[in-house]
Formats: C-alpha cells, structure tokens, sequence
C-alpha cells in the first residue's frame, strides 16, 4: 500500500483533520515529552488489583537466547542480542513453551538509545536506567507489569544499585499510570524530542515545578465517619 492509498484510507477512517494532523507529526515536525520519572528500590509496592498470570521462567538476556523472541517479538532478535553485547542487564519472562513474553533492560551506566528516540539519558552513579520493558497483549492488565520491574530491581540492586530512573512519554497515559502504580515520583524533568521533516533530530532538556500527572492519581477515598441518629 502507496502512502497515497494509506492517507485516503486514514480520511475514511479517522477524518481530514486527524489526518492532517498525524501528516504533519510524521513527515513536518513532532515533539515529544519524555518526563523523568525515579523510585527507590526498597519501598513497598503500594496495593493494586492487577490480575494473576500463569508462572512463567524469568532468564537473563544474552546474545546466545535472544531467538527466544521470534515469536511475539520477531523484530527485536538483533536488538536484544545487541543490548546484551553492550552489556546492559536485561530479562525475559518465557512460557512453557520457551518463547519470551515479556522483557525489559536496565543500565547502570548513561544509556546511548541509539534504537528509537536517538539520545544519550545520564545514569547518576548509585542509579540505574529502566527501558524497554513491554509485555505481549495477553498478559496486559496482569500482574506481570509489576513482578517485571520487581526481578530487574533485585538484579540491579545486587550491583549496587539503590534508585531506578527512567523516562515516559507525556501523551503514553497508560505507562503513565502504570509508573504511578508503582510508586514513582517526577523528577521535574523533561527530555523535549523534536524530529524534523521523519530525518533530523533535536534534544533539549527543560524543567517544570509542582506535578504534571496530578490529573491521572485515582482520588483517596473520603474518610467514614459516625453520624448520630
């Protein structure tokens, strides 16, 4: 399909305007927001009512069982492999089947992400950078998204490692959610991605006070109290 054909298939899907718009951010310019998020290893999960999973294998990531992802990840089998020859740690959750359903990767060291956004993120020392992580459909809304993190966090904590940080991109409102669920806190950070006409790339930090996630934390429940009769 010609990119003339998917445009005017777009229209009929979504309308002129939605395509115009993600006309513009593909081809002219787009921007994105990646907030700085951070959380110490040690503080308990805060409760949620993600649902159970089957047991699944956790295996650390090398480039020997990077094949592992041929099923459900057929196009990152280099990438993987690359990572672990870069020496990042990363781990994979595989069926019975032995075929890697869910993964995600930690560096304690400033992280070149040369695969998708294209910039350098610093690793303070005592820190380390969480990316990558993703989970095969069937298992979202399950608990993996938390024990995913929790494995990674035990490794990384086991070099040394006290604080996890990494970055998530303002208009991705369910990772979003999902790093409140875990506890995270803003840094008050934020790494600006602009792309120029799908070829040249432009990196600017900025900084901002109060929360920018405030709208998306589940209100508390109001307190019960006794009423006279």
């Amino acid at each position: 399909m010609n990119v003339v054909t998917k445009i005017s298939e777009h229209i009929k899907q979504k309308g002129l305007r939605a395509t115009l718009a993600k006309v513009w951010k593909h081809y002219v310019f787009s921007h994105q927001e990646l907030l700085w998020m951070e959380r110490d290893l040690v503080s308990p999960v805060p409760p949620h009512s993600l649902k159970p999973y089957p047991p699944l294998r956790v295996v650390k990531i090398t480039p020997d069982n990077a094949s592992a992802f041929a099923r459900y990840f057929g196009d990152r089998v280099g990438t993987m492999a690359e990572l672990a020859n870069e020496g990042h740690t990363g781990h994979m959750h595989l069926d019975d089947h032995g075929d890697a359903v869910a993964f995600i990767w930690g560096s304690a060291r400033d992280y070149f992400d040369r695969h998708y956004y294209g910039c350098m993120f610093p690793v303070k020392p005592g820190e380390f950078f969480e990316f990558g992580g993703e989970l095969t459909r069937s298992y979202w809304g399950t608990e993996l998204s938390v024990d995913l993190q929790l494995e990674l966090w035990k490794a990384m904590a086991a070099q040394g490692c006290d604080k996890v940080v990494d970055v998530c991109e303002f208009h991705n409102i369910p990772a979003l959610k999902l790093h409140l669920r875990m506890g995270y806190t803003e840094q008050g950070r934020i790494m600006n991605v602009y792309t120029l006409f799908a070829r040249w790339r432009f990196y600017r930090e900025t900084r901002y006070s109060g929360s920018r996630l405030d709208a998306l934390r589940k209100p508390s429940r109001p307190s019960v109290t006794a009423t006279a009769t």
